[in-house]
């Protein structure tokens, strides 16, 4: 996957561009925990977040408790996407799914730089778009896929946004991901270490065959990857 959003705040198309200049002496570098909460229902944010090596949930959550991700945010996009876009405030949650690293920005320098209309507005808008898309056909896995396709395009979108091939994650905590039930995560990530796929031991899954995932997932995982690939290409900076 194009690594050119996060990176937009250094390079975009080789070259350092005067928004992302401006923007540079103001980022923070700060460690994200796993589970560690970066925005809840309602709340307004105060600062943005450039994930590097983590990955954050957007989830939402119902009276009960009960929640379902909507879409996963890594090294591609940032977390805050509502104080941009004039909302303020969102009702879903952002959760870090994936422990590591990112840069945090005070809301307001971005969207400062978001008003002046260059090129960090063009990247942010299509990003957004990138961003809806995901969670559009995130609603449609999750009400006509299986368990088992909807495990896969999890993993797959969770691989794209990380350096590596291994994911720390709890059985429990994927099904809260994906709003199932945890035996219907035990079965199916069952099956994908018989099918020799991955191996998973004590909430670490390792991915062994990622073209067996690939051929195995519903055509989500396309959808959502062609249009992140489409949005954030370099060649659509102006």
């Amino acid at each position: 996957m194009n690594r050119g959003y996060v990176q937009p705040l250094k390079k975009v198309s080789g070259k350092l561009l005067p928004d992302h200049s401006r923007l540079l002496p103001d980022l923070e570098r700060v460690t994200l925990t796993l589970g560690e909460s970066l925005s809840e229902s309602g709340r307004h944010m105060s600062h943005v977040y450039f994930p590097l090596d983590s990955i954050v949930s957007l989830l939402c959550v119902m009276e009960n408790g009960a929640s379902t991700e909507i879409a996963v945010v890594g090294h591609e996009g940032v977390v805050g996407v509502a104080l941009f876009m004039g909302g303020e405030t969102t009702p879903s949650r952002a959760i870090v799914q994936s422990a590591g690293s990112a840069y945090r920005l005070k809301g307001q320098l971005l969207k400062n730089e978001f008003y002046r209309a260059g090129p960090m507005q063009w990247l942010l808008l299509r990003y957004t778009q990138a961003l809806l898309t995901q969670m559009a056909q995130t609603a449609v896995c999750n009400r006509h896929h299986s368990v088992d396709q909807q495990l896969c395009r999890w993993l797959l979108l969770s691989l794209d946004r990380l350096p590596g091939d291994k994911l720390v994650m709890t059985q429990e905590l994927i099904a809260n991901m994906l709003g199932v039930r945890r035996e219907g995560v035990t079965e199916a990530a069952g099956k994908l270490q018989k099918a020799g796929l991955i191996s998973y031991n004590r909430g670490h899954i390792t991915v062994i065959d990622r073209r067996g995932l690939e051929a195995r997932v519903c055509e989500c995982y396309a959808v959502v990857k062609n249009e992140y690939d489409r949005l954030l290409n370099h060649q659509h900076v102006r």
